[in-house]
């Protein structure tokens, strides 16, 4: 599946949301879609679960 036509049935899902649920259930499906997202990336081997707990090394500033 392209990326394009996921971003398509993700905005879909999130539009019947709003309609449907108020903005409450909007920002439910838009959270739950970012964990998601997270999730299969890791399940994917593009992202490991501790580059969210490590701090930066000194010589990895930004800004």
């Amino acid at each position: 599946m392209s990326m394009a036509v996921a971003g398509l049935l993700a905005g879909m899902a999130l539009g019947f949301a709003g309609y449907f649920g108020g903005f409450a259930a909007f920002l439910l499906v838009a959270a739950l879609g970012a964990v998601g997202f997270v999730v299969g990336r890791i399940l994917d081997g593009d992202l490991e679960p501790g580059d969210f707990f490590r701090g930066r090394e000194r010589g990895d500033r930004r800004g």
